[in-house]
């Protein structure tokens, strides 16, 4: 699925290129441009202004007026709304800094770019092959699996209702 975000949805652009969605997001854009861009590339516009979702839906051009305040919460509306499961496939995401498809990475492709101790202790990597970031499922990954166990929790309880 492909989206423009504003600039007031940073995190759920990361979340949504994590879950290997294609996410553009700047915060430069102007509302004209997010428009623009939702409209030339069909993508669907995540907002949390009012003002710009009215004016997406009076132009035809397919938004999201997203309610949630914190991050499982947005997180569980996508996947109630588009239908996004919410899970992280490594071999599908795309790079969370540029929204580039990750590719995998063998040791020594990304040597020099992350500490020894990482090498030792892990031994699968991802690369960007346009910004060239390295990733791989450390410590981090206990907050990644937290907020999306949350989000889904959340779903639970929506679907309950």
């Amino acid at each position: 699925m492909n989206f423009v975000v504003d600039g007031m949805l940073g995190k759920l652009a990361r979340w949504l290129r994590m879950m290997g969605h294609s996410a553009q997001y700047s915060t430069s854009l102007t509302d004209a441009m997010l428009l623009d861009v939702a409209k030339k590339e069909n993508r669907i516009l995540l907002t949390q202004d009012l003002a710009l979702y009215q004016q997406a839906a009076a132009k035809g051009i397919e938004a999201y007026y997203v309610e949630g305040e914190t991050e499982p919460e947005r997180l569980a509306e996508m996947s109630t709304r588009f239908s996004i499961p919410l899970t992280i496939d490594l071999a599908q995401s795309r790079c969370p800094k540029c929204n580039t498809k990750l590719t995998s990475a063998n040791k020594d492709e990304i040597a020099a770019k992350v500490e020894k101790n990482t090498l030792l202790y892990y031994n699968e990597f991802w690369s960007c092959p346009n910004c060239g970031a390295v990733y791989w499922q450390g410590a981090h990954w206990i907050k990644i699996r937290s907020t999306l166990e949350e989000a889904k929790t959340k779903l639970e309880k929506k679907e309950e209702i």
